[in-house]
């Protein structure tokens, strides 16, 4: 077993934490947010969502949050944009606030894609195909997600074999990367292993990454598989924030601070001070007035107060 002597970690805590809470979240805050896990050493942040505010109210000032960050020298900023609309929005500034990454997804299930956005799996990827056109001939890159890649809030277990499906239609319209996305934290290791040995099939071991969701207490076992196979890229969220909008009593991302903890338990080299990343958690959480849903936060946190 060889594993990654260096792993990166893309904080997806300032969308995919944030998107699904109800009081709203002012712009400054999501701003100071990303500034202190740059300051913390994530290379890496997915900053906002450029969608409807009907659908996402917290993802309104998109444009603004952009416009508002510092940018650091070596940091990857990304968005999602869900269609032509979002990301003609996420580029209609000017070139210094372009986003450098999109993020595109497709469901790995039938019965999400139906239920949530009224078409097939094939449907849904085929309509990002003028999105990932338009980001690439604009020089930014493309990052797809499969989400419910091992089991979904209506159908139950996913099959590897939709995985493969959707990791090769992601592939067939230019998508440069795939996560695999365990939305609503069902997964276990075997189960979360074949799905990352489907987005293989079609994706070399440099563009895919794991995305855990905590639901069942399995986000950090799973993300050890993958370490196994390889695998050297993962989304993780500050605090543990988020969960998924379509399965009840779905936790947010796996906590950044809990992965850094482990990995550098483990000796892997990721660039992140874990004092200030605690610190950027401790931030957001005590604006949402909430403790952080770290497990490595708080015992830290605990040992400073002692």
């Amino acid at each position: 077993m060889k594993l990654p002597s260096r792993v990166k970690l893309v904080d997806v805590g300032p969308r995919d934490g944030l998107q699904n809470e109800k009081a709203p979240v002012p712009a400054a805050v999501k701003i100071e947010l990303v500034h202190r896990l740059q300051d913390a050493g994530l290379t890496e942040i997915e900053v906002t969502s450029f969608v409807s505010p009907k659908w996402v109210p917290q993802m309104a000032d998109a444009a603004e949050v952009m416009a508002g960050i510092r940018r650091k020298p070596g940091v990857r900023y990304s968005v999602l944009t869900p269609n032509m609309k979002g990301f003609e929005a996420a580029v209609a500034p000017a070139r210094a606030l372009w986003p450098d990454e999109i993020v595109v997804f497709g469901a790995a299930s039938e019965a999400f894609s139906q239920r949530n956005i009224n078409c097939s799996i094939a449907e849904s990827i085929e309509r990002f195909r003028p999105v990932v056109q338009a980001a690439k001939a604009a020089n930014i890159y493309v990052r797809g997600a499969i989400s419910c890649a091992v089991g979904c809030p209506y159908e139950g277990e996913v099959a590897p074999e939709r995985v493969a499906l959707v990791a090769r239609l992601m592939k067939d319209i230019g998508v440069q990367h795939i996560g695999v996305a365990d939305t609503i934290g069902v997964g276990t290791p075997v189960k979360v292993q074949r799905a990352m040995e489907a987005a293989l099939q079609h994706y070399d071991l440099n563009d895919v990454s794991g995305h855990f969701h905590d639901t069942y207490g399995q986000a950090l076992v799973n993300t050890l598989v993958c370490l196994q196979m390889g695998v050297w890229q993962f989304d993780t969220s500050s605090a543990g924030l988020g969960g998924c909008p379509y399965a009840k009593g779905a936790t947010g991302n796996v906590a950044t601070e809990d992965v850094v903890y482990l990995l550098q338990g483990m000796g892997i080299e990721t660039g992140i001070d874990l004092e200030k990343l605690i610190d950027a958690g401790k931030f957001i959480s005590d604006f949402l007035a909430r403790k952080p849903n770290s497990r490595a936060a708080t015992a830290l946190l605990n040992q400073r107060a002692n």
